[in-house]
């Protein structure tokens, strides 16, 4: 009985001065976020899986989150258009599923989205890990931030080379084709577009078209969560002459092929994510500080509120001065 009080004791004497060193570090303990865009409505490499219904006071959030492991990592999967594919692109509530997101605790976020090429060098069934964005969309919230209280984030360099490089590792060792940067155009929709729409977004350089990474994006790094995009290609578009106009079927097939890819691919990653790291070198991390115009303290309860989650962090630094 000595011997097992004095292992315990040492037991948690080891874990205090791990929990100290890692915060003298400014480690952060990590929770990856998964995000499954069409065809990616379930996870089933999640292991002790559970679905858990997350309230938001930004509204409804596209489905319940499913929490669960690969290996000792914890994860957190929310499937964009809700497990029966009801939402439409503009009809996401975009602030409410970040917002849900970092309630769960999520540090990271990696998203998995169909799209179309608009390079010939990049045929469906192609992947891309993205890291710019052109924003084309017309009714959306783009942002946490203007009713009561201002802020001003950087956004010159959106995605996390971190989990970029990390991902770009995993499909190297599978194998996988794919470019390891390029440039998203976001549209509207949820129309595909006309070929005088698609041919002006080449002639701008864009790599791929989607319908969802944005706001996004933006609104994660407004959460302070660092975000990267795995794109699967599903089409060409329209202005390929080779290739006929877009259609579901065609997407939805190619689709199904990439999604069992991407699964994989996530999987890999997962296993090899480490449970801590140092602050994002994007500054995703910290993307508040300097940011914000206005008093968070000045704001009305009711409203104040709602920034419990997003800003949380600069609320306690502040509520402890």
């Amino acid at each position: 009985m000595v011997c097992v009080n004095f292992q315990l004791k040492v037991l948690k004497r080891t874990l205090w001065l791990k929990k100290e060193l890692l915060e003298n570090l400014n480690m952060i303990q990590t929770k990856l976020g998964i995000i499954g865009g069409s065809g990616l409505y379930q996870f089933p490499q999640l292991q002790d899986a559970k679905w858990i219904n997350v309230q938001s006071p930004w509204g409804e959030v596209s489905d319940d989150l499913l929490f669960g492991k690969i290996g000792d990592l914890e994860i957190v999967f929310l499937p964009r258009h809700g497990r029966k594919h009801r939402l439409s692109p503009s009809y996401i509530n975009y602030r409410a599923n970040i917002d849900a997101l970092k309630q769960a605790g999520v540090t990271d976020i990696v998203s998995v989205s169909a799209c179309g090429s608009l390079r010939e060098d990049l045929p469906p069934g192609a992947f891309l890990l993205v890291d710019q964005f052109i924003d084309m969309t017309k009714s959306r919230n783009k942002s946490f931030f203007g009713d009561g209280i201002v802020a001003h984030v950087s956004f010159a360099e959106p995605i996390s080379q971190r989990l970029v490089d990390q991902l770009s590792t995993v499909m190297t060792s599978k194998k996988i084709q794919y470019q390891a940067t390029g440039t998203y155009v976001c549209i509207e929709g949820p129309q595909f577009s006309t070929k005088a729409e698609s041919q002006l977004y080449r002639s701008w350089s864009c790599d791929v078209i989607g319908m969802t990474n944005l706001p996004e994006v933006q609104l994660a790094r407004e959460a302070e969560i660092p975000y990267a995009t795995l794109a699967m290609v599903t089409d060409y578009d329209c202005w390929h002459p080779d290739h006929d106009a877009v259609t579901v079927e065609q997407v939805s097939r190619i689709m199904a092929q990439n999604t069992s890819i991407a699964k994989e691919i996530i999987a890999e990653f997962a296993i090899h994510f480490p449970q801590h790291r140092e602050a994002c070198s994007s500054g995703a991390d910290t993307a508040l500080d300097g940011a914000i115009m206005s008093s968070l303290q000045s704001l009305e309860p009711e409203k104040l509120e709602k920034f419990t989650t997003i800003a949380g962090r600069l609320l306690n630094e502040q509520g402890g001065k």
